[in-house]
């Protein structure tokens, strides 16, 4: 953020409101110096607060009235919760993305939001898009879009097929999967429902079995994948 950024002329009788939503206040206040310096206004909504929750947050982005949201980490949500509220009141909602799962970049676009942008791009790129939207330019290029929108719908093929499969398992194996993904080892499963080893092994083949995979890993990630939870009785 060393870099130096000269203010800029801006269409329009008033400069162009910009909102960032992020739980990480030093990279909010880092990016909210730079476009004040090139001569937005902007306002910081801050995830964090004790008081705050999904509502209030998306509450005070409303508020705020930014005709671009910058949107990044919120406690507790997915970046796609905010993106279609934001857009349904005006705002050009562009992603802050930390990592590089494009099925979730891709569901965000699907409910709005014009472009993603890495948390590790240049402030040159930063600028560049708030220059874009400020001027009524597309961001993102069909190419793109439409590689991101191809991931979300391919990961909610998949997750449906491993709900399918997950449907497959009886109770006693769903509990032992319940087991596996809590970080317990054979031998305490087999204590705890007071059966031999030899039993919770024979339950742990079937259930990789039915989920189509080849290790408990395996198992244990496809369940948190899709954030399956032993169902209640």
């Amino acid at each position: 953020m060393a870099e130096k950024l000269q203010s800029e002329p801006l269409s329009g009788a008033c400069p162009m409101r910009i909102t960032i939503i992020d739980e990480h206040t030093l990279l909010v206040d880092a990016l909210a110096l730079v476009l004040e310096g090139a001569g937005y206004m902007v306002a910081k909504v801050e995830p964090r607060r004790p008081e705050a929750s999904m509502a209030t947050v998306l509450a005070a982005g409303l508020q705020c009235g930014g005709r671009l949201v910058l949107l990044g980490t919120v406690p507790g949500c997915l970046d796609t919760d905010f993106v279609a509220p934001l857009t349904a009141a005006g705002a050009v909602v562009v992603i802050l993305a930390n990592g590089a799962e494009e099925h979730l970049w891709g569901a965000a676009i699907q409910q709005g939001a014009k472009d993603v942008l890495p948390r590790s791009c240049s402030l040159e790129e930063l600028v560049t898009v708030t220059r874009r939207v400020r001027d009524g330019l597309p961001l993102m290029g069909p190419q793109r879009r439409g590689a991101l929108m191809a991931a979300a719908r391919a990961e909610r093929r998949e997750a449906r097929a491993i709900h399918v499969r997950l449907g497959r398992l009886t109770r006693r194996e769903m509990q032992v999967l319940g087991s596996l993904m809590s970080g317990q080892d054979v031998r305490t499963i087999a204590r705890a429902h007071v059966v031999v080893e030899a039993t919770v092994r024979s339950q742990i083949k079937s259930i990789l079995s039915k989920l189509e995979v080849n290790s408990q890993i395996s198992a244990v990630g496809a369940a948190h994948r899709v954030a399956w939870r032993l169902p209640e009785q």
